[in-house]
């Protein structure tokens, strides 16, 4: 290739400063390492299920049982998937207590809101696909939730579920959504979440216990890009020991006719089904829309409050009270009898 070590270095030794050196400032590499997991480890089980809703579950017991190292790679991209998701949510929970939010970084925090909207509904359209009895009345009951939408409800529900009620249409579509639109969708937000970074350099965060004299940045190739494969390596380890220990079980195949006693969404929904439950669906789901909605524009909700109160701290206690509640509905959810 015609290009030289140094115009090498010199494209990528972008300097970051030296907060990025600690692990934890490591969580925006971390879901994208996932995320290529889960391509992998999607492509594999691919070759195997087939989206539909009479051989959709066959095939998802086929390659648990039969298929060899089946059951290990659902279990890879079971609990890739688990730890994308939380590994998104923590990052962008960094990025808001950071304020990495503020200017000029304010459309890039709208780009990292669609990356977690989206990585949620990754979440979803897969648990939908094994055609399980709690994975079938799950997507039922999300399709209801979004129905109590005024005016728009209806047909954002026919859009989901392809249809009034979940039909033989309703897998394939959520197979198309979870295969294909919503990885294509993620990878090019990803591609402009990271132009964005390089336009405007990692957020500087004053570290009061540096030496006058010692240097504020670092290079991040290999510096950072070593950190960044450490942790790697460490996410290997740690998906490969839960695949193994814990691998990803099947349950019941669904029965449209028999509605269980227990419907428990997964673990990143158990929140907003508490939210649910304790308001009911057109109260909840309105609130729960405002959040989302001023989530997307925190930015400038930010600005008026510092203007309102004249204290950069007021976003920071608004986030600790969420961060608390969400918590809070999340093991009150886990705990209590379903």
């Amino acid at each position: 290739m015609p290009v030289s070590g140094a115009q090498l270095r010199e494209l990528t030794n972008e300097p970051v400063p030296n907060h990025m050196k600690k692990w934890w400032f490591c969580l925006g590499g971390t879901p994208a390492y996932l995320f290529v997991v889960q391509i992998i480890t999607g492509i594999m089980l691919a070759i195997y299920y087939q989206p539909s809703s009479t051989t959709a579950y066959e095939s998802v017991r086929h390659i648990t049982e039969e298929v060899t190292f089946g059951w290990y790679f659902r279990g890879l991209h079971k609990w890739a998937a688990t730890l994308m998701i939380a590994s998104v949510v923590l990052h962008q929970m960094r990025v808001y207590f950071t304020a990495a939010y503020r200017r000029p970084r304010e459309l890039n925090w709208i780009i990292g809101m669609c990356l977690l909207m989206v990585t949620l509904g990754l979440g979803f359209t897969g648990y939908s696909l094994v055609f399980e009895q709690l994975s079938y009345w799950g997507a039922t009951v999300g399709g209801n939730i979004m129905d109590t939408v005024p005016v728009v409800g209806g047909f954002f529900k026919a859009v989901l579920l392809a249809g009034e009620t979940y039909n033989e249409q309703t897998l394939p579509r959520f197979y198309i959504l979870h295969a294909a639109i919503m990885p294509v969708s993620l990878i090019l937000l990803i591609i402009v979440h990271i132009a964005f970074i390089r336009i405007h350099g990692v957020t500087e965060l004053e570290e009061p216990d540096q030496p006058v004299d010692k240097p504020k940045h670092f290079n991040f190739f290999p510096d950072h890009l070593l950190t960044e494969l450490a942790l790697g390596l460490v996410l290997m380890i740690l998906l490969s020991t839960l695949a193994t220990i814990f691998p990803a079980e099947l349950g019941p195949r669904a029965d449209p006719l028999t509605t269980p006693e227990v419907i428990k969404p997964e673990w990143f929904f158990y929140a907003t089904f508490r939210w649910l439950k304790l308001f009911g669906p057109t109260f909840a789901v309105l609130s729960m829309g405002l959040i989302v909605f001023l989530m997307f524009i925190w930015p400038w909700v930010d600005r008026w409050l510092i203007r309102v109160t004249r204290s950069k701290e007021a976003s920071t206690y608004i986030g600790i009270v969420a961060v608390f509640l969400i918590i809070s509905l999340t093991v009150w959810e886990a705990a209590v009898a379903h």
